[in-house]
């Protein structure tokens, strides 16, 4: 059977594309050690794939006295200020994505960063990867929701049960999986157990036919 093309491919960027989860706890980490709090590594990962605004309300909870708009700002901006010193891509991600855009399968990145966060990721990739790009101010609902992958697909004037979703945290898979996309796990940092909806791969050596096999395989 020949392999079908999805119509685009939907990527989320923390922990996907980037490796970014060490830079953000290092951010949380000196947040709430600046008012008094500790906070763990532990607690960080109960945090990946989740919105900005909704993590702003947990740390508020542990004592940081700011606004969330304040929290997510601070936030970003120390994540930022570690990505102007190394851009942690994951092994095999640029890789994938140079392919999917040498092949011209259209690319959104979907990710519940800041969209000047995001903004910054796609500049430094050194080629135009994504024509579109929605970030977590950018949405009413965070992941899980499926509005992020809802709004990507529309941004590239396709249906998301035509796309394939890369992610990799339990959040992220949720919102894609509602959205209707066939969705690729890559999970990193988080565990994701092995689940009918979506197909579980190692990044690393993942490549467009692989993606065009698992759509097929789906869709077909």
């Amino acid at each position: 059977m020949t392999s079908l093309r999805p119509a685009a491919v939907l990527w989320d960027m923390d922990g996907t594309l980037v490796d970014t989860e060490p830079y953000w706890l290092v951010a949380e980490i000196e947040l709430v050690a600046s008012f008094g709090g500790v906070w763990t590594v532990e607690d960080g990962m109960q945090l990946v794939g989740t919105g900005l605004w909704h993590s702003a309300r947990i740390f508020q909870g542990r004592g940081v006295d700011l606004s969330e708009d304040e929290i997510v700002e601070r936030l970003t901006s120390r994540v930022l200020d570690q990505v102007a010193v190394r851009v942690p891509w994951r092994p095999g991600a640029r890789e994938l994505l140079t392919e999917l855009v040498e092949l011209g399968i259209p690319t959104a990145l979907v990710t519940m960063s800041t969209r000047r966060m995001a903004e910054t990721i796609a500049a430094s990739i050194g080629f135009t990867g994504f024509s579109a790009i929605v970030g977590g101010d950018d949405v009413e609902h965070s992941k899980p929701h499926p509005q992020p992958y809802l709004l990507g697909a529309e941004a590239l004037g396709v249906s998301a049960t035509d796309c394939v979703a890369l992610e990799d945290s339990p959040p992220g898979v949720a919102s894609a999986v509602a959205a209707g996309a066939v969705v690729v796990a890559v999970p990193m940092h988080v565990q994701l157990e092995d689940d009918a909806r979506y197909e579980l791969r190692d990044m690393s050596g993942l490549t467009a036919s692989d993606l065009f096999d698992i759509y097929t395989a789906r869709r077909a």
